[in-house]
């Protein structure tokens, strides 16, 4: 594959043709049998790319990065929309695609089964690692810094980024949990969403950037977050959109974070959102004046964010003000200025070691944006 500079590689219009064919697995966190992840599948086969699903055998949203591997050698109860009986194996393939797999985990607990068991012990890209991991498209928009911790999609990409793999997470707006037989027309949402998710990737594979002709850089991700796809219009859609142009966002603005809201009358608590909050719409890092991907995707328009797995804050403005308040607690002597002159150097894998619990919990959001420029028009799907 071609090896070019990311600001090169990610400029050029989301419309080229296929340039190479990848080693891609698809993870999500609504299920292996969904009507999304399956037509995702299916428009990376047809690209010519050799994909593998491997995802939960169950919903699993909200899930974050949040590592749960099953205890239990069978399964409990029967899989997703009754694909898998109960009893069956924990893990396993589709008896009429072996390209097909799930796991009873947690989203990244499923990236670490398929980088540590398929890929390494089984082989199925014949000792490489993937070129990319990618993750839904999810069931519902993943817009914003602060459900970045929480969704099961990103924390599977996030996991992935943190093993040096490439990761995008897809998200569509569209929410229904449907089973990937109920598909049956052309122009269904979820065909529609995942040959846009399929541009992306083609992108990239036209153009992979990098040394060792990685995809992106060590440490980096991508967030797509697609608007509500629409054949004609409804209450849930004004207008008609089946073809929204890509447009280069940020992670904040427009964002929206969660309340506790208390019921007088059952006593009871609830969620609400809000999009008022600082918090969540500060601009730290990156270019300000993108625009927010929750707000892009209120249009018919598809957003794309860079994000980084490095969510220190950057040398300048608040953290200088938080360092002055620390005073003399801390010592500041080993501080450099490597800054955007920082290199990479990936160290030997180590032997895992087993803790001898399933769980392992944590994920924290990256609120970098990479200043990138990228294509706002596309053609149709």
């Amino acid at each position: 594959m071609k090896v070019i500079s990311i600001a090169t590689a990610i400029t050029f219009a989301l419309s080229c043709k296929l340039g190479a064919s990848l080693n891609v697995i698809i993870n999500n966190d609504d299920g292996w049998a969904t009507a999304n992840i399956r037509e995702f599948y299916k428009a990376l086969r047809a690209d010519g790319h050799n994909a593998f699903i491997v995802a939960p055998i169950e919903q699993q949203s909200g899930q974050g990065g949040r590592t749960v591997f099953t205890g239990e050698a069978t399964l409990s109860r029967p899989g997703q929309f009754g694909t898998v009986p109960a009893g069956a194996p924990s893990f396993g393939s589709d008896p009429m695609d072996s390209h097909i797999w799930y796991y009873n985990g947690t989203p990244s607990a499923v990236t670490f089964f398929a980088l540590d068991y398929l890929v390494k012990t089984k082989s199925i890209f014949n000792g490489s690692d993937p070129d990319l991991i990618l993750t839904g498209p999810n069931e519902g928009s993943n817009a914003g810094p602060f459900v970045f911790t929480l969704s099961g999609t990103l924390g599977a990409a996030y996991a992935a980024v943190s093993r040096g793999i490439p990761a995008i997470a897809f998200s569509a707006t569209n929410i229904i949990d449907r089973d990937y037989r109920s598909v049956n027309t052309t122009d269904d949402p979820a065909t529609i969403t995942g040959k846009l998710a399929a541009k992306v990737v083609n992108q990239l594979a036209q153009n992979g950037v990098g040394k060792n002709n990685r995809l992106l850089p060590y440490g980096y991700g991508l967030n797509v977050n697609f608007p509500y796809i629409a054949t004609q219009p409804s209450a849930l859609s004004e207008q008609v959109c089946t073809a929204p142009p890509f447009v280069h966002a940020r992670l904040t603005g427009g964002a929206s974070t969660d309340y506790a809201v208390f019921n007088n009358v059952t006593g009871l608590f609830t969620w609400a959102s809000n999009n008022t909050s600082p918090g969540v719409n500060t601009c730290i890092n990156g270019d300000c004046g993108l625009p927010g991907e929750t707000d892009v995707i209120k249009e018919c328009k598809s957003a794309i964010s860079v994000w980084t797995i490095d969510y220190d804050a950057p040398d300048c403005g608040g953290a200088v003000q938080v360092r002055a308040l620390l005073g003399n607690l801390v010592d500041n002597s080993g501080s450099n200025s490597t800054g955007s002159n920082a290199t990479v150097t990936p160290t030997a894998p180590t032997t895992p070691t087993e803790t001898g619990a399933g769980v392992r919990f944590g994920i924290n959001t990256s609120l970098i944006g990479l200043v990138a420029a990228l294509a706002v028009g596309m053609g149709n799907v």
